[in-house]
């Protein structure tokens, strides 16, 4: 049975012009994206956002405005669902409290997700995983003329 799976991600930039990239290991694969995950029955995109930044980072979040929508069609990587991901840029509100890492994948003992900072002026769509994300650092890198 197909079905949509539509999926709410956050751009935090901090005052470094860093923005957080999320390391994760789940369904035997290893990926690196952009904090965020799916929405829930009944919930709204932006209340989504912050419920997953709250789960995976414990922080809580502004959300600022509309970056992307995917715009063709892609298939789950995980199931037989096609994929629906919105992306929008966002604040934390308090600064975060998270381990950060220096290396993708950089797992702590009992953890499948990882943290970490990469300069807009370094980033690159092969930082992260999936094509809709590398889509979404293709316009931010674009918004921010890089």
């Amino acid at each position: 049975m197909s079905y949509f799976n539509v999926r709410v991600y956050g751009l935090l930039i901090n005052t470094n012009s860093e923005v957080l990239i999320s390391d994760e290991q789940s369904g035997g694969r290893i990926f690196s994206k952009f904090p965020g995950g799916g929405l829930e029955l009944g919930e709204g995109l932006a209340d989504a956002l912050k419920r997953e930044f709250m789960e995976e980072c414990n922080a809580e979040i502004e959300v600022l405005g509309h970056l992307y929508t995917t715009d063709f069609y892609e298939q789950s990587s995980f199931n037989d669902s096609q994929i629906l991901s919105i992306y929008y840029m966002v604040k934390a509100v308090h600064p975060l409290e998270l381990s950060f890492k220096t290396e993708a994948f950089d797992f702590d003992e009992g953890s499948l997700q990882s943290f970490r900072w990469i300069a807009l002026d370094k980033l690159k769509e092969d930082d992260v995983t999936f094509k809709t994300d590398k889509t979404a650092v293709d316009l931010l890198l674009k918004q921010y003329d890089l």
